[in-house]
């Protein structure tokens, strides 16, 4: 076999594991489609010696005969949210431009040892704020996909827009992603891959640059729910480092995987039929119903009651959290530093922020700034954390009734580049149906299900209770062996 990007996780450790091939023919094949792939911009810095490296070593520990990880010979994209040793970690940010960490995220450290190698550093909206890739200080990531008949560049989504545009364009076959409102989810759905939020805490959040630190999570994306299964077994785990991780074993949720729902309830809620959701999104919602219903499920209408204040509840918790993690860039210790002629301190702070943040960044810590300010705390963020509580409560309410959630992923299918840059809360509402299961920390996971009639693909949502990853992926893989989604777009960079 000469073409190694078609393959999958499961196909690449298997074959490699096997002796099909070696694990240094799949890191040279995925390498050279990395540096033919410029156009895209989905990679900010290449490692292509890291992925060899790393190949190498599974093929030598295989000829010695001895253990394979989990991941072995899988050669992945890592968001640039990670901190990588050696590796220049930006969080597609000017002011942590040149960053070298000298240090490994847990997360990233968790897959070398699972025997994956890095071939990049993909990237991402500036500090994960952003749904469309377009606030990156490295320029937008370009969606593989186009529209029939219509050559506008496409957005890939965001935060993760360089994960989801490099595994659909077979860059890579998996890669990490963050979600902290939904961004895993939304850049899976619009560029038909998979992502899996797991629930808070399951993945450390040591050494991943912090955006809103009671939302953010690390997750899998990749072509398959087995991929995200076997990968999400990889990275996850307790970590003292991390004071939110949570100490509980990680199941085989890989091993576990079944797609007989047999005995299952499904819940489809009722305030998630929202005015100006896009036909399309709403008649592969239905096709959803049907095929859960194929799989041997219940499907059930229930409610969620606070759906409606979710979103607006989210944009004043995260970027309050934002404005005070974000408070450490200072061209201090790290990163750029800004210091006009005969500058001041305080002079330094302000030239080296207003310099190093992107407007999006900026506006969230100017928002969460005042939200957080004397007079306005209890008017805002205080009612913002009744309100997610008020969303926790929906949530735990709907689980007594069903087992998981059918919904949208995301309100519309891609759109151009540079159509909502101008309007900051018609972006902001590309969150609206993945914020409330990150309001409750809860898992949650974006399937391919359809293309729309101008070739753009569709993915629909499955939340689960809290821990309960397995039920979440055994839903996901019925709807994907119905869905039967191969489609793939056409290259043209």
């Amino acid at each position: 076999m000469s073409d190694f990007t078609q393959l999958g996780v499961r196909d690449i450790r298997d074959g490699v594991a096997n002796g099909d091939f070696s694990a240094r023919e799949v890191a040279e094949s995925f390498n050279a489609a990395v540096a033919s792939a410029d156009a895209l911009n989905a990679f900010i810095v290449a490692t292509p010696e890291k992925a060899l490296e790393a190949a190498d070593a599974v093929d030598a520990a295989r000829a010695g005969g001895k253990p394979l990880g989990p991941m072995a010979g899988v050669p992945i994209g890592m968001k640039d949210l990670f901190c990588t040793k050696g590796v220049q970690s930006t969080a597609a940010s000017h002011i942590l431009e040149g960053f070298v960490p000298e240090y490994e995220s847990t997360v990233s450290a968790n897959l070398w040892s699972a025997g994956a190698g890095m071939l990049g550093k993909l990237n991402m909206d500036q500090f994960a704020m952003g749904s469309s890739n377009e606030t990156s200080h490295f320029g937008p990531v370009k969606s593989p996909w186009k529209k029939t008949g219509s050559n506008a560049t496409l957005t890939p989504g965001g935060s993760s827009g360089g994960s989801s545009a490099a595994i659909a364009a077979r860059l890579c076959p998996a890669a990490t992603g963050t979600d902290t409102g939904g961004s895993i989810r939304q850049p899976a759905a619009i560029t038909g891959t998979v992502g899996i939020k797991p629930t808070y805490g399951r993945c450390s959040r040591w050494g991943v640059v912090a955006f809103a630190s009671s939302l953010d999570q690390a997750g899998p994306m990749a072509r398959s729910v087995e991929d995200c299964a076997i990968m999400l077994g990889a990275m996850a785990g307790f970590d003292p480092k991390d004071s939110t991780s949570l100490d509980a074993p990680v199941p085989d949720w890989f091993g576990s995987l079944n797609a007989d729902l047999k005995g299952k309830k499904v819940g489809i809620p009722r305030e998630y039929r929202m005015e100006g959701i896009d036909p399309a999104i709403d008649a592969s919602w239905e096709q959803g119903k049907e095929w859960l219903r194929d799989a041997g499920a219940e499907v059930i209408e229930m409610s969620l009651p606070h759906t409606k204040y979710a979103l607006p509840a989210y944009y004043i918790v995260a970027p309050a959290e934002a404005s005070s993690n974000l408070a450490r860039y200072d061209g201090v210790r790290y990163g750029l530093r800004d210091l006009p002629e005969g500058a001041g301190l305080q002079d330094m702070y302000a030239a080296t922020r207003a310099a190093g943040f992107g407007d999006e960044v900026k506006r969230r810590i100017m928002l969460g700034t005042y939200v957080l300010s004397a007079g306005f705390y209890d008017a805002y963020y205080t009612q913002a954390q009744k309100i997610r509580t008020l969303v926790q409560r929906d949530f735990d309410a709907a689980f007594a009734q069903c087992d998981v959630i059918l919904a949208p992923t995301t309100p519309t299918p891609a759109f151009a580049l540079g159509e909502l840059q101008a309007d900051p809360l018609a972006m902001y509402m590309n969150d609206v149906f993945a914020v409330p299961a990150s309001l409750a920390g809860l898992p949650a996971m974006s399937v391919p299900a359809t293309l729309t009639e101008d070739g753009l693909p569709l993915g629909l949502q499955i939340v689960g209770k809290a821990m309960d990853e397995q039920s979440v992926l055994n839903a996901g893989l019925a709807i994907e062996q119905r869905a039967a989604f191969t489609a793939q777009p056409e290259k043209w960079w």
